[in-house]
C-alpha cells in the first residue's frame, strides 16, 4: 500500500520537501546538542523540564483522542466515523512516535534510553510511561494497517483484530492518565500535587485532538478532494466542545482551591502563571491569553450554526489547539518549577537549539503523517472508484 505515496503532484513533494528542510535544520542543532550536551539548551538546575517535555506532554494527549472515535464507531455503531476513522489512528501514530522522539532529545545523551529496557524499575512511573507509549504505538499500528488493508480488499477485517480495536480504548485513556501521574506523583512539586491532574489532562486531550483531527479533515478536504464526511466532522466539533468545557471547569476548581485555601506554597505557583512575579509576566500574558482563546472557542462552537459554517469552525478549532498546547506546552511545565522550593524565580526561556529541534521533531511528525494520510485517502479513493 506504500505505493500510494510515491505518487502525487507539485503540492505534495513541495510540502515533503520543506519539511525534509526543517528536519535537516534540525538535525544540525541536534548534532550540536550531542556534541556540547544540554548545556546548549535553556535548562537548569532549577528547571530540569523544559520545551520538550511540555511538547511531549501535549502530544501524549494529541495521541490519545484517537479513542474519541473508536468508542462511537465499535462501542456504539456510530457508522460515520467509518470514514475519518482511519485519520484519527494515523494521528495517534505519528502523535506517539513525536512523543518518543521529545524523550530523546530531552535525555541528552540517547544511549541513555537503553537503561530504561537495561535496568527496569517498575516503581517508576517513567517505566510504564514508556510501556503505555509503545504498546498503544503498536496497536495503533495493527489496527489501522490491517483494517485498512482488508477495505481496500473489500473484505470484512479479521476475526481477530476486534479484541485489539476494544483492547486500543483502555490503552488510549493509560496513555495519558499514566503521564499526568508522572507530574501528579510529585510531592515535591506543589503546583502538579492535585488528584485532578489525570482528568485535567483527558479533558484537554479529548478537545486538542479531535480540534487537530478536524483542522486536517478540512485541509484533505481542499488539497486531496477527498471528503472525510461531515456527519463526523460534526460529530468531533461537539466533542471538542463538551471536552473543552470539562477543561475550562477543571482548570477553575484549581484556581479557586489554591486561592480560598490560600495555601502559600501553591498560591506562589499560580501567582506566577496568572499575575506573575517579581516582574516576570510573560507567562501570565500567554495564560491569559489561552484563557480566552478557549473560552471563545467554546462560545463559538456551542451555537450549531457556527458549527456548520467550516470557516468559524476551523478558526474555533485553531483558538481551542492553541488554547490547550499554551496551558500544556508553556503553563504547565514552567509555573511546576517556577517559583523554586526556595521561593526563588529562576526564569527558563528556550533557545534556539531548542526551538529548531522541536520543530524538527514536530516536521518529521508531519511528514509520516503525510506519508500515512496519502496513503489512506489514495485507497479510500480507490475503493469508491
Amino acid at each position: 500500500m506504500l505505493e500510494k505515496a510515491l505518487k502525487g503532484n507539485i503540492i505534495y513533494w513541495g510540502w515533503l520537501g520543506f519539511l525534509l528542510v526543517i528536519i535537516g535544520v534540525g538535525a544540525g542543532a541536534y548534532l550540536m546538542q550531542l556534541d556540547q550536551g544540554l548545556v546548549v539548551t535553556g535548562l537548569h538546575r532549577d528547571v530540569s523540564w523544559g520545551f520538550y517535555i511540555a511538547q511531549f506532554t501535549f502530544l501524549v494527549g494529541v495521541a490519545a483522542s484517537a479513542v474519541m472515535m473508536v468508542i462511537p464507531k465499535y462501542l456504539h455503531n456510530f457508522k460515520a466515523f467509518g470514514r475519518m476513522l482511519i485519520l484519527g489512528e494515523f494521528l495517534a501514530i505519528s502523535a506517539v512516535i513525536m512523543c518518543l522522539l521529545f524523550i530523546v532529545v530531552d535525555l541528552g545523551q540517547p544511549q541513555r534510553l537503553m537503561n530504561v529496557l537495561l535496568y527496569p524499575t517498575p516503581n517508576s512511573v517513567l517505566f510504564w510511561d514508556m510501556v503505555v507509549l509503545n504498546n498503544y504505538l503498536l496497536v495503533n499500528l495493527v489496527v489501522g494497517w490491517v483494517t485498512l488493508q482488508a477495505e481496500r480488499k473489500q473484505m470484512p477485517p479479521p476475526k481477530w483484530i476486534k479484541p485489539v480495536i476494544y483492547y486500543s480504548i483502555p490503552s488510549a485513556i493509560s496513555i495519558h492518565t499514566v503521564t499526568a501521574f508522572l507530574y501528579a506523583g510529585l510531592p515535591g512539586r506543589d503546583f502538579w500535587l492535585t488528584a485532578v491532574m489525570a482528568p485535567s489532562f483527558l479533558a484537554s486531550a479529548f478537545a486538542a485532538g479531535p480540534a487537530l483531527l478536524i483542522l486536517l479533515a478540512l485541509v484533505v478536504k481542499v488539497f486531496a478532494k477527498w471528503d472525510p464526511g461531515k456527519e463526523s466532522i460534526q460529530a468531533l466539533a461537539k466533542i471538542v466542545v463538551y471536552a473543552m468545557s470539562v477543561h475550562l471547569f477543571i482548570v477553575a476548581c484549581k484556581i479557586f482551591t489554591a486561592a480560598y485555601s490560600q495555601i502559600p506554597e501553591k498560591l506562589y505557583h499560580y501567582r506566577y502563571l496568572y499575575f506573575g512575579l517579581e516582574g516576570h509576566t510573560t507567562l501570565a500574558t500567554f495564560t491569559w491569553a489561552a484563557i480566552i482563546a478557549g473560552v471563545i472557542g467554546v462560545l463559538a462552537l456551542l451555537n450549531p450554526k457556527n458549527r456548520q459554517s467550516e470557516n468559524i469552525l476551523a478558526f474555533s478549532c485553531l483558538l481551542i489547539l492553541i488554547s490547550t498546547w499554551t496551558d500544556k506546552g508553556l503553563g504547565l511545565i514552567s509555573a511546576g518549577f517556577i517559583p523554586n522550593p526556595m521561593k526563588q524565580v529562576v526564569i527558563y526561556n528556550p533557545t534556539q537549539p531548542e526551538l529548531l529541534i522541536t520543530l524538527a521533531i514536530w516536521a518529521k511528525g508531519f511528514l509520516i503523517l503525510t506519508i500515512l494520510y496519502k496513503v489512506a485517502v489514495g485507497i479510500k479513493r480507490e475503493i469508491e472508484t
